[in-house]
This record gives structure tokens, sequence and C-alpha cells, in this order.
């Protein structure tokens, strides 16, 4: 499509569609009741969960999540509007692997290496595949209707951090159900997860994405 052609497509939508910026906003916060609400109502929080809450380990956990659903936000946020994705510095969605790998780091001095298979292994790895892409599901439906609103540029990249801005909401929800707070775990189990909405969301957005 032409920029004359997009203009005049987006001027005659302006009455009708809600603002790409503010769509996006609407469907993080539903993106987030959905992934808290599908946890709620399927497994349930871990029952320790209070007494979790204070352990670095679980901290670290749930800040790596925060960090990649808010940097691929950051991104997002660009990329709804025509050769947003140009004026980013995608490199900044490296903030969570990074942060994740410090805390690998830590892990394999504090802890014997007797210790690092099991706590790799943990004893939720299956449900860890299962609900962390389970979770994100609608939060990426939402977020894919959101960039719709806009006019992305590169619809393939676009769902692909849309996924990645899933995932990171879906697995901080679960991860207040999961036990095995050892970023050896966390590091081997919820990236697969989260790939897959990444994935799926660079597959769904090469067709509802483009313009």
């Amino acid at each position: 499509m032409k920029t004359d052609d997009l203009i005049q497509r987006l001027a005659a939508d302006t009455g009708s569609r809600p603002a790409p910026a503010a769509a996006l906003w609407l469907a993080v916060g539903a993106a987030i009741v959905l992934a808290a609400a599908a946890m709620l109502l399927s497994v349930g929080p871990r029952p320790d969960l209070a007494t979790a809450a204070g352990t670095w380990r679980f901290l670290a956990k749930a800040a790596v999540m925060v960090t990649l659903a808010a940097t691929s936000l950051l991104v997002l946020r660009r990329a709804i509007y025509p050769e947003g994705l140009a004026e980013v510095r995608l490199w900044a969605m490296l903030a969570a692997p990074a942060l994740l790998l410090a805390m690998v780091a830590i892990e394999l001095m504090l802890m014997p290496s007797t210790s690092w298979g099991a706590a790799a292994t943990g004893t939720n790895w299956a449900s860890c595949l299962v609900l962390v892409p389970a979770f994100g599901i609608l939060p990426l439906a939402v977020a894919l209707w959101a960039i719709r609103q806009g006019a992305p540029t590169r619809p393939m990249l676009t769902g692909f951090i849309a996924g990645l801005l899933s995932g990171g909401i879906a697995a901080t929800a679960y991860a207040t159900h999961c036990p095995d707070d050892s970023p050896l775990f966390v590091v081997l189990w919820y990236p697969v997860g989260i790939l897959l909405l990444g994935i799926a969301g660079a597959v769904l957005g090469r067709r509802v994405l483009r313009w």
C-alpha cells in the first residue's frame, strides 16, 4: 500500500477506530486481567505464596517476566505506527534475558553443583510448558486486536513482539502458581512457553496485521 493510500485509510477510519495507543493500553489491562483470571480459575496460586514472595528467587523470577512484558510494550508502542520499529532500539528487549542470566550466575555461585540438575528439572516443568502458552492465548488475541487499530509495517515481527508481551504477562501469572523458583528452572522452561506465544504471534501477525 502506498503512503497516500495509507493516509486516506487512516483518515477514513478515525471516527470508527480507537486511537492505537489507547487501544494498546486497554489491551494490556485486559491481558493482565485475563491471564490472572485464567490462573485463578484453573490452578490457583501456590499455598505458600505469601512466604515465597519474600524470597529473592521468587522476586527475581517475577522481575524477569515483568521486565519482558514492559520492554515488549515499549517496543509495541512504536510498532503500531508506520515504520515505528525503525525508531526503537530492539536491543532493549535483551534486558529480560540479561537479567535472567545474571540470576542464573548468582544461583550457580550459591548452590552446590550437586543440586544444579534437580533445581533445573524442578517438579513443574510439564505444567510450565502447557500453562504459560494457555494463559497467554487470550492476552495475545487482545494485543493483536489493539495493534490492528494502528498500521504496523512489519506484521510478523510486530506479531512476534506481541507474543512476547503476552508471554511475559502469562508467565507472571503462572509464576504465582509455580513452586519452582530457581533461576536454573526458569531459564530452561519459561522461555519455551513464551517463545511458543512469540511464534504464534508472528504467524498470526502475518495474516491479521497486514494492510
